[in-house]
């Protein structure tokens, strides 16, 4: 299948077929923000300039403007940052608006003397952590795992100074501990048959349920929120972005190693997290209904509690009203994880306003996406990714420009153009892969052995995750 063609709207005014649960109903975004554009009744392919050629990346189709005009949101939309007060709740409902954004990053807590991956966390590094940053700060499946949350933020910079403060909050919390922050999806040398699970309700749940597959799950990711408030637009960005999840993910690799050996990866993460049911590129859902029905098949048949228990790379959130980009592994540098956080967001937004300009982005068979994805996952930014629309593979860094191109106007309207410029010095340089497997060979090269060398690969990610400490 090369292309979808452009479904076909229901009447302005119609409600979907099974409404959102939830209380107020919304005007359309879409119709609110251009109602003269009309539905072509033949759909057929178009390029940005409309001549019908196979444009770079993939190609455009026409597409026309959501309709329905009855539109059901929930009445609590948490903030990215956890449990909330009712009356913080209801502040954030009064300001939620399209194009917010969050980031959750999860880390691994090592010892600072033996480099090793500690078993189970203090009591005390928890509660410090509480006790300075609230809510913000988590538990993760692991005991050896802590998991941060942003607040909602206006701008990438402000995406930026929160994470800052976030990570230097917990590395310092830990080393009054005698323990370390790594920012990387895997510890090089740590075996996850040493660890221990939380003992909470929800990871003992997940415990039981997953069994040998959850027991291996010792690794981390970050996770990037986007608000779009309304259901059937989610969706149809979701769809759409879902094509730039390799490119996204192949910019933030920092898991080559996996107990004590280069796996040959760049993101070995995934290896591990695909075990688990639910997980993957996500399947085309042609509105939010048809989504909810999915779901609730598997809520009703008590196979899943809610959709909180469906890990796909990308998703709607269950608990905000966002597009969750969960595909990427932690990034070592802080400004790695900003360009990356800013580069979605512009995808994000440079599908919504082609929208607005009746294009949208041409639908691959999931097939052809995971091919791209398995070539992030295995080579990262080295060997390039396939462009369906050519019909061959591009070499990473040009696809990086084609890309940044795209989204340029978007980056202005959104003040992040300067950290855009940035996704191309992690070309240059490299990812954190590629940072820890120069750490490991450069040690080697000295004559250190085996577990000295991976020990500098743990040094290297504690300098970087945490500067100054």
């Amino acid at each position: 299948m090369e292309g979808a063609p452009a479904r076909r709207n229901r009447a302005a005014g119609a409600t979907a077929v099974r409404p959102h649960r939830y209380g107020s109903s919304v005007s359309c975004p879409l119709r609110s923000a251009r109602t003269d554009h009309q539905v072509p009744r033949t759909p057929g392919l178009i390029s940005v300039s409309g001549r019908g050629y196979k444009a770079p990346l993939g190609r455009w189709v026409p597409h026309g403007c959501c309709q329905a005009a009855d539109r059901r949101v929930p009445p609590t939309v948490l903030c990215p940052c956890g449990p909330c007060g009712v009356t913080e709740e209801r502040d954030i409902v009064a300001k939620a608006k399209n194009f917010t954004v969050g980031v959750e990053e999860e880390y691994l807590l090592v010892d600072r003397d033996s480099r090793e991956l500690i078993r189970a966390a203090p009591t005390a590094l928890l509660d410090h952590c509480v006790a300075k940053l609230g809510s913000q700060v988590k538990t993760e499946f692991q005991q050896s795992q802590i998991e941060v949350s942003t607040e909602v933020c206006e701008t990438v910079g402000q995406v930026r100074d929160d994470l800052s403060r976030l990570r230097a909050t917990v590395a310092g919390c830990a080393e009054q501990e005698g323990l370390a922050l790594v920012a990387a999806s895997t510890h090089p040398s740590a075996k996850w048959e040493d660890q221990r699970s939380t003992d909470q309700a929800r990871y003992i749940g997940l415990a039981r349920d997953l069994q040998g597959v959850g027991r291996r799950l010792l690794t981390c990711g970050m996770h990037v929120h986007i608000c779009i408030t309304e259901d059937d637009l989610r969706i149809d960005l979701m769809n759409q972005v879902a094509y730039f999840l390799p490119h996204l993910l192949a910019l933030s690799t920092s898991s080559p190693f996996w107990h004590g050996e280069d796996t040959g990866l760049a993101s070995y993460r995934l290896s591990i997290f695909d075990n688990l049911p639910r997980t993957g590129l996500p399947g085309t859902f042609a509105s939010w209904g048809e989504y909810e029905r999915h779901v609730n098949v598997l809520a009703s048949t008590g196979v899943i509690p809610d959709a909180s228990m469906i890990w796909w790379d990308i998703r709607p959130s269950v608990r905000f009203p966002t597009i969750e980009m969960r595909i990427c592994d932690v990034c070592t540098r802080l400004e790695d994880a900003v360009v990356i956080t800013a580069l979605f967001r512009c995808l994000v937004h440079m599908l919504f306003r082609l929208r607005r300009l009746n294009q949208r982005w041409r639908s691959y068979a999931p097939m052809l996406v995971a091919e791209n994805r398995w070539r992030a996952q295995r080579y990262g930014i080295d060997a390039g990714l396939i462009d369906f629309g050519r019909g061959e593979i591009v070499p990473f860094p040009d696809l990086l420009n084609e890309i940044l191109d795209l989204v340029a106007t978007d980056a202005d309207e959104l003040g992040c153009t300067s950290e855009l410029a940035t996704a191309r010095e992690i070309v240059a340089r490299g990812t954190s892969a590629h940072r820890q497997r120069r750490a490991f060979d450069e040690a080697r090269a000295r004559g250190a052995s085996r577990d000295e060398a991976l020990r500098d690969v743990v040094d290297m990610l504690m300098a970087e995750s945490a500067p100054g400490l």
